[in-house]
Order: structure tokens, then sequence, then C-alpha cells
């Protein structure tokens, strides 16, 4: 399993590198971001795991402009700021996860088990309806009556989930055990960032699909009139 490691920090990638491998991992190393990108479109990755300050392009930039060209590798991001407004920047811009700095690689070597586990339920199909709602979950992409947007692979996991119960509720556990896989160590707050960023999306593309929360149980789907 091959990871990607963009860090400016050389004797950090150093360390995080070393006990990578220890578990098996290939790792690539890039210490800018020009040299990140480069890697990011040429190379093919399981796992990129991003810093946020990086110098000539930004950690949110290279995301960005990863995600346009095509590449649907999870991410993990490295940030030494802890705001939530800075991690849901990172989310937003297509961060699969984040890992504030500084870290202890235990719960970096959690992160990415979780983030290379590949989920137990697989579909059959690369497409799934509801409602005006139509999710691609090989092109990463949800299109209803207003337009279309592109996804993260999470944000892709948790809406599948969503879409398949057709108007169900879907209990957090389950979303959890579908989107990051069973035993996951991902913090559970992570979910409601999603929701927050899968709300974002439905506006974008539907005029009557809403995300609905049910207290204390999960989310489900709703057609508004």
């Amino acid at each position: 399993m091959r990871i990607l490691m963009v860090e400016d920090d050389k004797d950090l990638c150093s360390a995080t590198r070393l006990q990578l491998c220890k578990q098996g991992y290939e790792v690539d190393v890039a210490n800018d971001g020009d040299e990140g990108l480069y890697y990011m479109l040429e190379g093919s990755y399981d796992l990129i795991v991003l810093d946020r300050l990086l110098p000539k392009i930004d950690g949110i930039r290279l995301l960005g402009l990863a995600r346009k060209n095509g590449v649907k590798t999870p991410v993990l991001l490295l940030t030494a700021l802890g705001d939530i407004g800075d991690r849901v920047e990172g989310l937003d811009a297509g961060a699969d996860d984040y890992l504030t700095k500084p870290f202890d690689i235990r719960e970096l070597l959690a992160r990415v088990r979780a983030l290379t586990r590949r989920p137990a339920q697989i579909t059959d199909h690369s497409e799934i309806r509801y409602r005006d709602l139509m999710l691609d979950l090989s092109a990463l992409y949800l299109e209803g009556n207003k337009g279309r947007c592109t996804l993260s692979k999470k944000e892709a996991d948790v809406l599948h989930s969503l879409m398949k119960s057709e108007g169900g509720t879907v209990q957090r556990s389950l979303l959890f055990f579908h989107a990051w896989g069973p035993d996951t160590e991902v913090e559970e707050a992570i979910l409601d960032s999603y929701a927050h960023f899968i709300r974002r999306r439905l506006d974008a593309v539907s005029r009557s699909v809403r995300l609905r929360t049910v207290r204390g149980v999960g989310y489900r789907l709703e057609e508004e009139a």
C-alpha cells in the first residue's frame, strides 16, 4: 500500500516515514507544494498525508488543485491550526480527515488505518438514486435538478448510506461503519462536520431533498414540498 507524505519539516518526514515503513507501507515524500502536486497528479497512492502550511503552494490550495484535476485519493490533513474554522476549511477543501500537530505517532497510524481500510459494504453499482438526486460513486459527484457538485470519498460514502435508506433514519454507528469501516478510531465529531458539508452539497444541487438530524440517533434524507 502506497502513501504520499507532503510535508516541509524534513525531520518530521523522516521520523513518520520510518514508522509507516515499519507498518509495511511504501512511502514517497515531497517537501513543498509544487513537488507535492506533481506526485499527486503523476503517482498512484492509497493515501495522501498533507501538511496544511507548505512553501510554494499551501496545503489547502494544493488539495483544491488536486481535486479539480481528478485526484480522488483519501487525504489526511496535518495542521498546526487547531481552531474549528481551520479544520472545517480543510475538510471543505476535500480532506477526508485531519490531525492537529503535534501528534502522537500512534494516533497518526490509527487515522491511516481508518482511511485505508476498505468499507465492509461494497455496492455492485456505481450509481444510486433517491428522489431527484443521483450519486455516482465511481466519479464522486452528486447531481440534482439544480446542478452537479463533486464530493470527497467520505462524503460519497455517507450519502450512499443515507440514499439507500430511502428516507429512513440511519444510525450514527451505521454511517461510521459504512464510511470508515469497522472498529474505526476516528473521533465521532467528524461525522457532524460531514453532515454540515452534505447539507451544503444538497442545497447546491437539489430543490427539495434535505438532510435532517434525528437527535440522539442519526440522520435521514427528507423531501420538502
